[in-house]
């Protein structure tokens, strides 16, 4: 693949070039226009009185204006798309360069009572999920967070293969990208999909054929008043039976027609997203599989759309005062209108949900192919089912500088676990979340920050991050409780990988040494497999009682008065603590 820098630098260029040479383009044919009404204008004011030569130019002015017209539209959506694919590009370069902290940080999907989420920074500023975040749509960036807190182990095989498909594939993601980027909606899919399945027929079956023989006897009565077969009055009198029939159902229309009006622009769209899905050939199962979801007893979904705005359309139309009176008078056009509107809910209300939900899905996975495009030196974890939980070479977090990131090699077998001692600031909470992201980006099946990986599925848990409650009148100690008796429970049920950072921090020194050694006791019996980081050296005692626990440390020189970390992950118990040195050379005590 290329690489993604110059890809992005050379759609830039050329998105750019695109649409300013479109917009004089536009300049043209909007001068071309000017042109066109004055020159009709002119020769018509020459040619008045002959009616024969006036009303031929007029008919070539209207028609040479409407080609224009027609053509200045087409370059203006052109030339607005270009513009969105070139802010994309734009936008992925300030990426790379870490400029990332001004795109939308997901903090309405935090939750704090989540597996994992609150204690890795997965949302918020500077979070994992505004670093690879590429959604456009409302549903889409929901469907990408749910994916992200989903903890799933199924069907990992799967999504690297469709995030991999769309990874090789950036030409169309960014298509489909600026398509969603341009998409305008005063109604949210959801509310939509409410509406539709809520909607309760009115319009009676018959109205399929009364609206046709109601209009067949206007004409018909409108020609016997032509030739003067009957007075004109009484096609007047018909006038109002037509009224008075489609004022039965005036109330309803409206409330019809005014949902209607909320959401055809959303119908009008969301079509040209599902246009490009259909036109689109995958490989993969699961894109192949979201492919399928949009078709409809052979129709494609996009052609459905487009239909049910047209329907639409026409009811809107009734907002014309001579289409309300006299296409109600003589047509009941409003009834025929809604039974159309409401045959199209009756056979695609339930189906709705189901094409929505492909464009968001479609949206999200955007992101993670991305994602792989972009992190071309990731690689995807080789899944295993055998002793080893997590074995992975040159493991880094994603979000660190990859000229500055320091890697740390890990092996960790099922049903063992680590007490990573250290100094402060050594790198322990940073390679805490390493292992978390590890986890959640291959269960994503994203690929992730390593040169190697071999991984047995496993959901994650963790305790990192604990606050106190004023309004739960909750303390810090018993909130951190509730968390580690979540985890406890958790682990009955099925295996979990097991994260935790200086627990019991709300208790004294000596309580939290007997309990925090009796915790990972119970978590080790428990068969748990995981990782606990703390200061409390007395912990890594218990790997001479136990032989599925061993001890890590990162370590802390000081050199010449210079506090330095290496950053590297070492077998063994920490032996340099630094809190009294970083208290003296702050001058904070003497």
């Amino acid at each position: 693949m290329k690489n993604p820098k110059t890809y992005y630098q050379q759609q830039l260029e050329f998105n750019t070039q695109q649409a300013t040479g479109l917009k004089k383009r536009l300049l043209g044919l909007s001068t071309l226009r000017l042109i066109v009404f004055m020159a009709t204008a002119i020769a018509i004011y020459f040619a008045w009185g002959n009616y024969v030569i006036m009303a031929g130019i007029a008919f070539v002015g209207i028609a040479l204006f409407i080609v224009l017209l027609v053509n200045y539209n087409k370059f203006k959506s052109k030339k607005i798309l270009h513009e969105a694919l070139a802010d994309i590009n734009q936008e992925e370069l300030l990426i790379i360069e870490s400029k990332f902290h001004h795109r939308k940080d997901g903090m309405a999907y935090q939750d704090t009572q989540h597996f994992y989420s609150w204690d890795i920074d997965l949302f918020g500023r500077g979070s994992f999920f505004q670093y690879m975040n590429r959604t456009a749509t409302a549903e889409g960036g929901l469907q990408l967070a749910q994916a992200l807190k989903a903890n799933d182990i199924k069907s990992i095989t799967e999504r690297q293969l469709a995030i991999t498909e769309l990874s090789e594939m950036a030409d169309w993601s960014q298509l489909y990208a600026a398509t969603a980027s341009l998409v305008k909606t005063e109604t949210s899919a959801k509310a939509i999909m409410d509406w539709l399945k809520n909607h309760k027929p009115f319009i009676p079956k018959f109205m399929l054929w009364f609206p046709q023989v109601f209009s067949v006897f206007s004409i018909v009565l409108f020609g016997l008043c032509v030739a003067e077969l009957i007075d004109f009055n009484y096609f007047g009198y018909w006038l109002f039976v037509g009224l008075l029939i489609t004022g039965r159902f005036l109330k309803n229309i409206n409330t019809l027609a005014n949902n209607s009006d909320k959401t055809k622009n959303t119908f009008k769209q969301y079509a040209s997203l599902l246009d490009q899905i259909e036109q689109r050939s995958f490989s993969s199962q699961l894109l192949q599989a979201k492919q399928a979801q949009i078709q409809s007893q052979g129709k494609k979904a996009s052609a459905i759309f487009k239909s049910f705005s047209k329907k639409l359309d026409a009811l809107d139309n009734r907002s014309n005062l001579i289409s309300a009176l006299f296409g109600n008078g003589y047509l009941l056009l409003d009834i025929k209108n809604a039974y159309q509107v409401e045959r199209w809910i009756g056979s695609y209300a339930q189906t709705v949900e189901h094409w929505f939900e492909a464009v968001a899905f479609f949206d999200a996975y955007n992101s993670l192919g991305t994602y792989a495009y972009n992190h071309q030196d990731h690689v995807f974890p080789e899944l295993m089912h055998n002793k080893s939980a997590i074995e992975a070479k040159g493991l880094g977090h994603p979000l660190l500088n990859k000229t500055k990131r320091v890697t740390s090699d890990l092996k960790i077998d099922q049903q063992q676990f680590f007490i990573i001692t250290g100094a402060n600031m050594a790198g322990k909470s940073t390679f805490l979340r390493t292992v978390s992201l590890h986890i959640v980006m291959a269960n994503v099946g994203l690929p992730v920050c390593a040169s190697a990986s071999k991984y047995a599925p496993i959901k994650l848990i963790t305790s990192m991050r604990t606050s106190d409650s004023l309004t739960d009148d909750s303390s810090y100690f018993y909130s951190e409780l509730t968390r580690l008796k979540f985890i406890v429970d958790a682990i009955v049920e099925e295996p979990y990988f097991i994260i935790l950072d200086e627990i019991l921090k709300g208790t004294n020194s000596t309580d939290k040494a007997i309990g925090s050694k009796k915790f990972v006791e119970k978590l080790v019996a428990g068969k748990a497999t995981g990782i606990i980081a703390t200061h409390d050296l007395s912990l890594c005692s218990i790997s001479e009682a136990l032989d599925e626990v061993e001890n890590y440390y990162f370590d802390a020189e000081i050199i010449e008065d210079e506090l330095y970390f290496d950053y590297k992950l070492k077998i063994g118990v920490c032996k340099n603590m630094n809190a009294s040195f970083l208290l003296r050379k702050m001058e904070i005590v003497d």
